[in-house]
């Protein structure tokens, strides 16, 4: 068991990571096959990964027993002239947050203990999540962010248990991310670049414990739905923009790395200017690597030389890497296969655990573009229904014109309340022609009543009275219509004014904040005052709520 690693040991470590790389490959390339089927994420780490170990092998000025740091940093510097695509820019920051604690005169002859790892762990999740111009959840910034954390809580400086507390956590956090992108829960995969980290640790922890080999403990699919495909979002970008276009640029600094970034976010998205730092990899002059998809290349290299120097330019026509049965035509066919589904926007585990018990994919309600276009690409449906709240129908119409050029058609169903969308849901009807459906689960959705229960965090005057911290909120629509100290009470009385309009089923979901018996007390309620009623009452964990209302 090593206690600290010198450049022998990082030569190892970077040696056994690219063999690692290359045996899983192909796994990880086939976790990563939508919108441009290219499935190139474990080919892009791979050679990124050599291009840092050829560096290493080429410098003869570390390795041996030398001091790990100097190492590390050209380790990291060779990633990053080597870097190819998403995943390869950012394996390049995150070597370079593992070399940084260990670079600089005052660090001269540093051994990379735990304590050096713990700090580089860190770094690297600083310098990678700034990596990223869109970051997303479910992603390998997430399984970083999480082996971060885990190195950071380990109470001893002992090299083997920071590794393995980082390593674990990793391997927790990956098999997580189909929970928290929906379009892998759909695919039933893990995050490819993800997938890509946990192999990067459990190579330094094989080097670690002396042990031959990478033994691996990620699991790398999930069960995937009933006739799902596995077709994913690529690490990152819409299919509008044709070409990758990378170059080095020296020659500019931290701001003038900063204004080319935001110039290259108008022409383009994956924006990634990332920079070894004037002494931070290698010792070189400052160095960066610019990565962008765009259509036109044009403009992004005459940012680019606007800003200082670029070279070594590739410019990539993602078609051109596209094998000939994966065309945008025929990604469409196969994932045309099903002819109608419906796409719920919520909050809440339990809400969606509900809608999800009805046949419906959801996704988190504050999604961002790039993921909603990634759901609705992996619902393989030829016509998608969104229930979406106000708030939200201005993404789902970007992410919409997004998908059109493949042929799928979305529409929306605006829902102000859950209670709303399960209105709509309950006669939804997938055999029905999709224009009769739209108008079927519009009307229900209007013509269903809605009102919430909710804890008043501080002093406000409202329609209803002026309300103190604790009360509890009635309100219909959008208003105030009752305070109360007693929730029990004020959930009668709330139900109470939403029937005085007449009404046939009353359906409460309750939310974090209900207390206990809240349900109980409603039915009886309604037993005896009003027993032509109908009630449903769900567990619905809906944040910040006492419960939620909906009158048909």
């Amino acid at each position: 068991m090593l206690q600290s690693l010198d450049g022998a040991a990082v030569r190892r470590w970077a040696a056994t990571y690219c063999d690692a790389l290359a045996a899983h490959r192909d796994e990880i390339d086939a976790l990563n096959v939508f919108p441009v089927a290219d499935q190139d994420t474990g080919s892009n780490l791979l050679a990124t990964m050599r291009a840092g170990l050829d560096a290493v092998l080429r410098d003869h000025s570390v390795g041996g027993g030398v001091p790990p740091g100097g190492t590390v940093a050209v380790l990291a510097r060779g990633a990053l002239l080597g870097a190819r695509g998403n995943s390869g820019v950012i394996l390049s920051q995150v070597l370079r947050g593992l070399a940084e604690p260990l670079i600089g005169p005052e660090l001269d002859g540093r051994a990379w203990d735990g304590a050096a790892l713990r700090k580089g762990l860190c770094r690297a999740d600083e310098l990678a999540t700034a990596a990223v111009s869109e970051p997303v959840s479910g992603t390998v910034l997430t399984v970083l962010h999480a082996a971060a954390r885990a190195a950071a809580a380990v109470g001893s400086d002992e090299l083997s248990a920071v590794a393995s507390a980082a390593t674990a956590a990793a391997a927790g956090a990956l098999a997580d991310t189909p929970r928290q992108l929906a379009a892998l829960a759909i695919a039933g995969v893990v995050d490819a670049g993800g997938r890509g980290l946990t192999l990067l640790l459990e190579a330094l922890l094989a080097v670690v414990t002396e042990r031959p080999g990478v033994r691996s403990t990620a699991a790398t699919r999930t069960q995937p739905r009933p006739g799902q495909a596995l077709y994913v979002a690529r690490e990152g970008g819409r299919t509008e923009y044709d070409h990758e276009v990378m170059y080095l640029l020296d020659g500019t600094d931290e701001a003038g790395a900063a204004t080319l970034r935001a110039e290259l976010t108008h022409l383009g998205d994956c924006v990634a200017v990332v920079g070894s730092g004037p002494t931070a990899v290698g010792g070189g002059a400052a160095l960066w690597k610019v990565h962008v998809h765009s259509s036109d290349v044009g403009a992004v290299i005459e940012a680019g030389v606007r800003a200082g120097r670029p070279h070594r330019i590739t410019v990539l026509r993602f078609a051109d890497q596209t094998p000939a049965d994966h065309t945008d035509q025929d990604v469409a066919r196969r994932r045309s296969v099903v002819e109608h589904a419906v796409l719920a926007m919520v909050s809440g585990s339990g809400v969606a655990e509900l809608f999800r018990g009805e046949g419906v994919i959801t996704t988190p309600a504050d999604s961002g573009l790039g993921e909603l276009r990634a759901v609705l690409v992996g619902t393989r449906a030829r016509h998608v229904t969104v229930l979406a709240e106000p708030a939200a129908v201005t993404r789902v119409e970007l992410a919409a014109a997004q998908v059109r050029g493949t042929g799928q058609e979305v529409v929306i169903v605006p829902t102000g309340s859950p209670v709303q969308a399960l209105a709509a849901i309950a006669v939804h009807d997938a055999a029905r022609r999709p224009a009769d459906d739209l108008v079927a689960m519009t009307e229900a959705a209007a013509a269903t009543r809605r009102g919430e229960l909710t804890v008043a965090s501080g002093e406000a005057l409202t329609w209803a009275g002026r309300c103190q911290p604790g009360d509890t909120l009635g309100m219909v629509g959008d208003e105030v219509v009752l305070i109360h100290r007693d929730p029990l009470i004020a959930a009668c009385e709330l139900v109470e004014r939403m029937l005085s309009m007449g009404g046939e089923l009353v359906t409460v979901l309750l939310g974090q904040d209900a207390p206990v018996g809240v349900g109980d007390t409603l039915i009886e309620h309604l037993r005896r005052a009003h027993p032509e009623v109908d009630v449903v009452i769900y567990a619905g964990s809906v944040p910040r709520r006492v419960l939620l209302v909906g009158v048909e």
